[in-house]
């Protein structure tokens, strides 16, 4: 398995790279994980209706099981690994910390700015999933911690703040 797929602007005509790839966002250079992420931000606000807590985690966590399944399909069908142009990862993941954010402009900047800095720093557990587990799960896997790792600090900011 490689790391950087050779994953291009034509591969979009199959449905799967179309999705995992949040509809061509991945391929946008430089840093396609923070396109991503600005991405899932703008659809969480004018996209998803406002949501209770619990229910932004129910559809975090399911953006999460599809891309896992759909990530494990590209991985094995193209014999790649973690590619830049997958970010259905970052869409989970920041569906994750927005749904523990409280709602407004600047918690949702907030969350934007700790997710990027969570998911580039990988910081303990973060790291260790993005090491040590492959295929469809680990591509997910990193994210979705960075996600409720950094959703729980701004839980926690808030209630201190309160």
């Amino acid at each position: 398995m490689t790391s950087e797929p050779d994953l291009t602007w034509r591969d979009l005509r199959n449905p799967d790279v179309l999705v995992a790839s949040a509809f061509g966002v991945g391929m946008l250079k430089p840093a396609p994980g923070t396109w991503a992420s600005a991405f899932a931000l703008l659809v969480w606000w004018y996209v998803v209706p406002p949501l209770l807590w619990w229910e932004g985690l129910i559809l975090a966590t399911g953006v999460a099981l599809f891309g896992w399944w759909l990530c494990e399909r590209i991985c094995q069908r193209w014999g790649i690994g973690d590619a830049g142009a997958l970010v259905i990862d970052e869409v989970a993941g920041m569906f994750y910390v927005l749904a523990l954010a409280p709602a407004g402009l600047l918690w949702g900047l907030a969350a934007f700015v700790l997710f990027r800095a969570l998911d580039i720093w990988k910081p303990g557990p973060i790291g260790w999933c993005d090491r040590q587990v492959k295929g469809g799960l680990g591509v997910m896997l990193d994210d979705c911690v960075a996600g409720l790792a950094g959703g729980g600090v701004l839980w926690i900011t808030a209630i201190a703040l309160a």
